[in-house]
């Protein structure tokens, strides 16, 4: 094959795990449709939507045939947002995929079914093994070659392990995982505790209420992810309270960019079209309070920010809600 690992999707993410493996001798693939921005990454080196002032190495490749970016690769790499994810399988279905390992660095979950990304894969590309790929990694810094540390999560450790030798670097750190459940979970709810942690720096409150939400939002990703069949040290490692904190805190997260426009009184429309990317939180909200509410899960951080978002409720009636909920024990 010609190429080690392809990109299904030019995105951020994709496009800076291009770079930086590219960075480290291996020959890379980008798929997408947008023919101006596959022709921007061949000819001009750039990637003319996302990450502008990122040179693109030359052993980095784009183009728009899905059959022949699909034939030529060893890996394949879901690189779509996560409401896309059953569309690309299904697309890729008819080629012939032998038994190369599909990797998903998308994090949700099927809003309509409520199933893990890793599932949705499983149940399109039944013959294939699945291996998620989830930490702390901003899509900017990786492409900097900034040291990394994330996670390969299988339910198959070969295949785990096959990602893990493929991706290590000396600025990429990778760990294998089996708990599946708890890495995707981790990795799809915290961008809900992260829109929150916006929304109360675009309000205007400080670093004590950030602490609150993020140490009682690692609580109901904790309590969710179990309930669903999580095991909760995950939630203590890279990809429970590690990703949780990137995401809250830094401003290359787009769920908190989009958190902090809201706080300031822009709707959530107005929000994601000046961040101008997926907003995967909005959706994730929606889809874990109506998942939430079947499992009978308390999730009163995602209750509130489902309000805000979907019922117009002001956030700062939200907070207020939170704030004065009838008293309860940290540890119930």
């Amino acid at each position: 094959m010609k190429y080690d690992i392809c990109f299904l999707g030019a995105g951020s993410f994709g496009t800076s795990l291009s770079v930086m493996l590219a960075s480290h001798g291996k020959k890379i693939i980008l798929w997408d449709r947008n023919e101006e921005l596959v022709n921007s990454i061949n000819l001009k080196r750039k990637n003319s939507r996302y990450l502008k002032e990122v040179n693109i190495p030359k052993l980095v490749d784009a183009s728009c045939d899905l059959e022949y970016v699909i034939k030529e690769a060893a890996y394949i790499v879901i690189s779509v947002p996560s409401r896309i994810v059953r569309d690309m399988c299904r697309k890729i279905s008819d080629f012939k995929l032998n038994d190369r390992v599909i990797i998903n660095i998308a994090k949700g979950i099927e809003e309509v079914t409520g199933k893990r990304l890793s599932e949705v894969i499983q149940e399109e590309l039944p013959h294939n093994k699945v291996v998620v790929l989830s930490g702390p990694s901003h899509a900017e810094e990786v492409a900097k070659n900034i040291p990394t540390t994330v996670v390969a999560a299988s339910d198959d450790m070969e295949a785990a392990k096959s990602v893990q030798d493929m991706f290590m670097t000396d600025r990429f750190r990778v760990y294998t995982n089996s708990d599946v459940i708890g890495v995707e979970i981790g990795g799809a709810v915290k961008n809900i505790i992260a829109l929150a942690a916006g929304i109360c720096d675009g309000i205007g409150y400080g670093d004590n209420s950030k602490a609150a939400l993020m140490t009682r939002g690692i609580n109901e990703i904790t309590r969710i992810g179990i309930k669903l069949g999580g095991k909760k040290e995950t939630f203590s490692g890279l990809t429970g309270i590690g990703d949780l904190i990137v995401t809250c805190t830094s401003m290359h997260s787009r769920n908190r960019r989009a958190g902090i426009l809201i706080g300031q009184g822009k709707s959530k429309e107005e929000a994601v079209n000046e961040v101008g990317m997926v907003v995967e939180g909005i959706w994730a909200c929606k889809a874990f309070y109506e998942l939430k509410s079947k499992l009978k899960v308390q999730m009163p951080i995602t209750d509130a920010l489902y309000k805000v978002l979907f019922e117009n409720k002001d956030a700062r009636q939200a907070v207020y809600e939170l704030m004065t909920r009838e008293k309860k024990d940290e540890n119930s």
